[in-house]
């Protein structure tokens, strides 16, 4: 874990204990700093009983408290926390911050932060895979992965950094207000989460925050497929005189034919990804033959694109994180017709987020098949007949297996639900992977 001479003998309160919590008390006390930490969680408050103190911040006197550190998840414009820690004088900060305020004490080191509303996670990944291909100490973490203090400081070696890749959502800039990253990522804007924000506007200033941290001569990345980036690119420039610390990025940038090479990483919205991850890694000096290598070598995360098999010619894909029809509709892209002859085999239903799949509409070129499951499964097939042939499966299993039936070499069976899980399946993870088991069955001869 990372220890930090920055908190010795300071008070923090620590509200929510789960993962980032139980990292943040455990850096912390090691650390020499007091700690009082609370959850509503009986069972949570018990990992931390002898090791910490035991107060409710919204009962404690919070006088002399160096911070209040809470949980990415805890909604500060209705928690009754953010009033109260505003009368007292106390900073409500996250843990990437308490990362930022230990980063003086750390080995030589650079941060990449990467943030916008998609993306993210997948452009964290293969940056991380980058760098690391490129022989540089380097982990991952803040909305991706462990926490980030659980992990133990990167040593440097002939390279004389390590290079610490983190993924942050809007919540988590919300909570640093020190956190200057060597290379600011954004990837794109689109609306999310707004109730948490006073309208569209709120959450562009909360990505563009990332931005305003960072010092002089520190790289913004920043992707200008969409008009909120291009603004936030525009703001830094005129804010620092010039545009020499901005690099623009543009999807088109990568080349169709050469992403061909690169399995993990196909669609266009991949080519976003790729694009940024090609220019942070020029960047950090790293040079493109390697990028190019790493580029062909990164493996999908779990859930999110990622290829579980290929049966007969026919290639299986996991994309159970996309939980409504905006992430949806990429998958659909990522895999157009071939001489008219549409290739998807397409696994959709559960808990539907929206009674319509309008994002998706123009990809059903794209499907030569679906296959309706869960709750939304009778309504989404009843959308889906006038546009294309629908096997309302019902549930998972079924829908791989008579997808198995139908598809032909060099088809897509494509699990990208569109919809929450939780009709059937205790979360995406769960339902991904029953679909990697439906899909293994296949292969072992288990139809």
């Amino acid at each position: 874990m990372i220890v930090s001479e920055a908190f010795k003998g300071k008070t923090y309160a620590v509200l929510g204990l789960a993962r980032s919590g139980l990292a943040t008390v455990a850096t912390l006390v090691t650390s020499g700093a007091r700690v009082v930490a609370w959850d509503s969680r009986e069972e949570a408050r018990a990992l931390v009983e002898g090791k910490a103190e035991l107060g409710d911040p919204m009962e404690i006197d919070l006088g002399g408290f160096d911070g209040i550190v809470v949980s990415p998840g805890v909604p500060l414009n209705r928690h009754p926390i953010a009033m109260r820690a505003r009368i007292a004088g106390v900073p409500i900060i996250g843990d990437i911050e308490l990362f930022a305020l230990a980063r003086p004490t750390l080995p030589p080191h650079k941060v990449v932060g990467i943030t916008g509303t998609n993306g993210k996670s997948t452009t964290t990944a293969l940056i991380h895979h980058i760098i690391e291909q490129a022989g540089y100490p380097t982990v991952m973490g803040g909305n991706i992965g462990l926490p980030i203090l659980s992990q133990p400081p990167l040593e440097p070696n002939l390279h004389g950094v390590g290079i610490y890749v983190l993924e942050l959502s809007s919540y988590q800039i919300d909570l640093t207000h020190s956190l200057d990253c060597d290379v600011a990522v954004l990837l794109n804007i689109t609306p999310d989460h707004l109730d948490r924000y006073d309208g569209f506007e709120g959450y562009v200033a909360s990505k563009a925050r990332l931005f305003a941290m960072q010092s002089a001569g520190h790289k913004a990345v920043i992707a200008i497929d969409d008009e909120p980036s291009r603004s936030i690119s525009n703001q830094i420039c005129a804010a620092k005189g010039s545009g020499e610390d901005v690099v623009e990025v543009a999807s088109t940038q990568v080349d169709a034919t050469e992403q061909l090479a690169w399995p993990a990483l196909q669609g266009p919205h991949n080519a976003q990804n790729v694009a940024v991850a090609m220019v942070t890694a020029a960047v950090l000096d790293i040079d493109a033959a390697t990028t190019k290598a790493a580029l062909a070598s990164y493996a999908s995360l779990p859930h999110r694109m990622q290829a579980v098999g290929t049966r007969n010619g026919v290639l299986y894909v996991n994309d159970s994180k996309a939980t409504n029809a905006a992430s949806t509709a990429p998958a659909l892209a990522a895999w157009p017709a071939i001489d008219g002859k549409p290739r998807i085999h397409w696994i959709l239903g559960g808990v539907a987020k929206s009674d319509n799949l309008d994002e998706c509409v123009p990809h059903f070129a794209n499907v030569a098949h679906a296959y309706t499951i869960g709750e939304a499964g009778h309504m989404f097939a009843d959308l889906l007949r006038p546009h294309m042939a629908v096997d309302d499966s019902e549930m998972l299993s079924a829908a791989v297996r008579r997808a198995a039936r139908i598809a032909q070499p060099g088809d897509v069976v494509l699990l990208s639900p569109a919809c929450a899980s939780f009709d059937q399946f205790r979360d995406f993870e769960a339902r991904g992977d029953a679909f990697a088991a439906a899909v293994a069955a296949l292969e072992q001869g288990g139809e």
